[in-house]
């Protein structure tokens, strides 16, 4: 049995580490394709080395562009890749909910290849964001669908999706669990330079592109009476070196999956519009404010561990001020999700081929 898989992204190469050893543990042969969607070092190579992923067959070296742009041509080169193989691969694997995601599952629809879906059944209701559609298309076209949760599972359903659905839990909890282990073996740099610090993350254009939703998070960033720590997005550097930052807020360059780790672990609360941090916020048992008005992992809100202000001052300031209402609870599984679908689809391609 042979897959494809395809990632362009910084998360889905964390999913990729933990996936891709459990399809080679049970002998599924895996080529990897990388689109180049994020390409510069601290965005990419140095996730491939960091977490051991085998390296990938080819890189397309995308790059940035529109999104239709994009897209576009990672299905040219995809599928002439694909087309170009000595042996047709058994299924297409994507992750989550990026244009390399759904470039992938349209070519491989185009090419009557099976599709296989991992972060299947996500939904923010909220179509103006680019990943919402992306995941929609996705799994309207998957044959097999992996979720991580039940909620996933049942909007699935909900949208009469034909394809098998299987809740395994989520591959970045086991990510999360492996190298989180790891990290605190390794003394990394950021471990030294910082205490008493919130851990930020904003990168989403619909924050970034915005003057007036940008001055609104740095107001309340510059209210904060503490250091926040933001590792800055290549494409946000030139909008934030314009800018009169609050006195105090300090400014890096992306770090390493090791090194997040250990600004998350030490960190006392986490700001962000990402969609992974809220859950490594969340398994770190770090309070989360999201500086949006929705979010995917609905599970996280659990408690007030995660609570959505968008990009509203006060609404930063009351969150940031409250607290967790109740005890924590595992979220997504219990680290053994990878396993699962290696284990999932070994099963059932066995059965058709």
């Amino acid at each position: 049995m042979e897959i494809i898989t395809v990632v362009g992204a910084r998360p889905q190469f964390i999913k990729a580490a933990v996936v891709s050893k459990a399809l080679h543990s049970i002998g599924i042969n895996e080529d990897i394709v990388h689109t180049g969607q994020h390409y510069d070092h601290s965005m990419s190579t140095i996730f491939w080395e960091e977490l051991d992923i085998p390296v990938p067959s080819t890189n397309l070296n995308i790059g940035s562009g529109s999104h239709g742009a994009q897209t576009g041509e990672m299905m040219i080169q995809l599928e002439s890749f694909i087309l170009n193989r000595k042996s047709t691969p058994n299924a297409i694997l994507v992750y989550g909910d990026t244009n390399s995601t759904l470039a992938g599952a349209l070519v491989a629809s185009k090419l009557h290849i099976p599709i296989i879906h991992i972060e299947a059944g996500l939904r923010s209701f909220n179509r103006k964001m680019p990943e919402e559609i992306n995941r929609l298309l996705t799994d309207q076209i998957s044959d097999i669908l992996f979720c991580s949760s039940e909620i996933g599972v049942h909007q699935l359903e909900k949208e009469q999706i034909e394809g098998s659905i299987y809740n395994v839990g989520d591959v970045m909890y086991d990510a999360f669990l492996t190298f989180s282990e790891i990290s605190k073996k390794k003394k990394t740099d950021t471990e030294l330079l910082f205490s008493d610090y919130l851990l930020a993350t904003i990168h989403r254009p619909s924050n970034t592109d915005s003057d007036n939703n940008l001055n609104q998070i740095l107001e309340a960033f510059n209210t904060i009476n503490q250091t926040i720590v933001w590792p800055v997005h290549p494409r946000n550097k030139q909008k934030l070196s314009n800018r009169n930052l609050p006195n105090n807020l300090v400014l890096l360059e992306p770090q390493s999956y090791f090194d997040m780790n250990a600004l998350l672990r030490n960190c006392e609360k986490v700001i962000t519009d990402s969609g992974g941090l809220q859950k490594e916020a969340y398994w770190a048992k770090k309070p989360c404010i999201t500086v949006r008005d929705e979010t995917e992992w609905v599970e996280t809100l659990h408690g007030g561990w995660n609570q959505l202000t968008g990009p509203d001052t006060n609404k930063i300031m009351k969150a940031f001020n409250a607290a967790p209402n109740t005890h924590w609870k595992p979220l997504y599984g219990d680290g053994n999700a990878a396993n699962a679908i290696a284990t999932k689809l070994k099963d059932f391609f066995e059965n058709i081929l």
